[in-house]
Order: structure tokens, then C-alpha cells, then sequence
């Protein structure tokens, strides 16, 4: 398993993330660059900037997005994924093929 990783996918109080706070940080700093990264598409749309230049903008805050959603699904995989089906809980498969498929229609 990832020492990254923390194992609370079952927690009582319901569903959590396994994220240690080395990960959470990586993520939250990410997710600050990305939301940097929308305000200055929105300023080039304000200042009438050439297309071709916000559109390259925006394929690099997408590219942002997908670097972060794969964190979380290798995240997801390794820990809460593994864990249900080790508890034999195999319905955990459709979800997460539901989700890969969401991940893909972008």
C-alpha cells in the first residue's frame, strides 16, 4: 500500500477520504494553482485577449484538472477500492467504472 495513504474508507460516520495530509496539502496547493489559473483566463477573457491564446490557457488548466483527479483515482484504487473488495464488497467495480467513464467524457 502507499504510505501516503490513510485506510478510514469505512469510517462509521460514513464515507471519507484516505488522503494523508501530505497528499491533502499537494492536492489543496494544486487545486489553489488551477483556481489561479481560472482567474486568469477570466482577466484574458476581460482584456480581449487573442482566442487561440485563452484556448491554450484553458487546455492547460484542464490538463491541471486531469493531474488531480488522477491523484485522487490512484488514491481511490490503492485504498478504498481494494479495501471493499477484500471485504467482498464488488459493487465497489460499477462505481468506479462509473467514475472512469465521467473522467473520460472530457
Amino acid at each position: 500500500m502507499d504510505e501516503n495513504m490513510n485506510h478510514d474508507c469505512h469510517l462509521p460516520e460514513g464515507r471519507k477520504s484516505h488522503h494523508s495530509e501530505k497528499v491533502k496539502k499537494n492536492l489543496v496547493t494544486r487545486l489553489n494553482r488551477i483556481e489561479g489559473q481560472i482567474r486568469g483566463i477570466k482577466g484574458l477573457i476581460e482584456k480581449d485577449t487573442y482566442c487561440d491564446d485563452v484556448i491554450n490557457q484553458i487546455a492547460a488548466t484542464q490538463s491541471a484538472l486531469n493531474s488531480v483527479a488522477k491523484i485522487l483515482l490512484e488514491g481511490h484504487l490503492k485504498t478504498c477500492v481494494l479495501e471493499r473488495i477484500n471485504e467482498g464488497d464488488t459493487e465497489v467495480l460499477d462505481e468506479v467504472l462509473l467514475t472512469i467513464e465521467k473522467l473520460l467524457k472530457k
